[in-house]
């Protein structure tokens, strides 16, 4: 079955905005895991705007499901990973002044550094995932350094469809598509995420070679109005009929 990892790094946004303990990220996880969820994703980044690093203390210690820990390839975050020791890391390009993940990893153009910077992951015994573009060489590359799985950024997908630009659309997808015929054939796990909503996930999920859906600003918009049970329920289902 097509698995869904939730995101929980803006129920931390909501909560720094007023400097409160509330709401509480890890009381979010538990109540994914309840409605279907069946992984945690957070990413602690390197300026902690939402995140925190008592945040992954909780989880780490509170949390039943896989924890996948997205973060920057820094040392600062490598040592937290090494302490916790997380299912899955999750590399991800960071810079300060985005608003969020704005692309790829040019894991073609640093493979020579990322393969050091991953070896001590692996050997912890954590499912390394590089978050990539669909670009041909930054999958192979990925496969080169022996990451376990590379996550697709569907972000492109998702603006283009907002924006009404189908054509274009369209073929950012069969591009995803052929990047997880791609990364399947190379012995990579296939995970994909960024920007998905209900209306654009069906597509995504059809896709037979991706294992995995990461899915939180959404998710955590929908449940002002919903509650989190409910959208991340409607998520579920909408993945369940895309892929038969």
């Amino acid at each position: 079955m097509l698995r869904l990892g939730v995101n929980i790094d803006h129920v931390a946004t909501i909560r720094n905005a007023r400097g409160s303990p509330w709401p509480d990220p890890l009381r979010a996880a538990l109540l994914a895991e309840a409605a279907g969820a069946d992984g945690i994703t957070a990413h602690l980044r390197e300026d902690r705007r939402h995140i925190s690093d008592a945040d992954i203390d909780a989880l780490m210690a509170g949390l039943t499901l896989p924890l996948n820990f997205e973060m920057a390839a820094t040392p600062e975050m490598q040592a937290i990973a090494l302490r916790h020791r997380p299912h899955a890391v999750c590399i991800v390009p960071e810079k300060r002044e985005e608003r969020t993940t704005e692309g790829g990893l040019d894991v073609a153009g640093n493979a020579d550094a990322l393969a050091a910077y991953i070896a001590p992951l692996r050997k912890a015994g954590c499912r390394v995932s590089l978050f990539i573009g669909h670009q041909p060489e930054q999958i192979r590359a990925s496969a080169r350094i022996g990451a376990a799985v590379v996550e697709l950024h569907t972000g492109a997908y998702c603006d283009l469809d907002t924006e009404g630009r189908h054509a274009d659309r369209d073929a950012e997808l069969a591009a995803l598509r052929e990047g997880a015929e791609l990364a399947h054939s190379l012995g990579l796990e296939v995970h994909a995420g960024h920007g998905l909503t209900f209306d654009t996930v069906g597509p995504i999920a059809a896709i037979p070679q991706i294992a995995e859906l990461n899915i939180g600003h959404f998710l955590i918009s929908e449940s002002v109005f919903m509650g989190l049970d409910g959208a991340i329920r409607e998520m579920r289902a909408r993945m369940d009929a895309a892929r038969p």
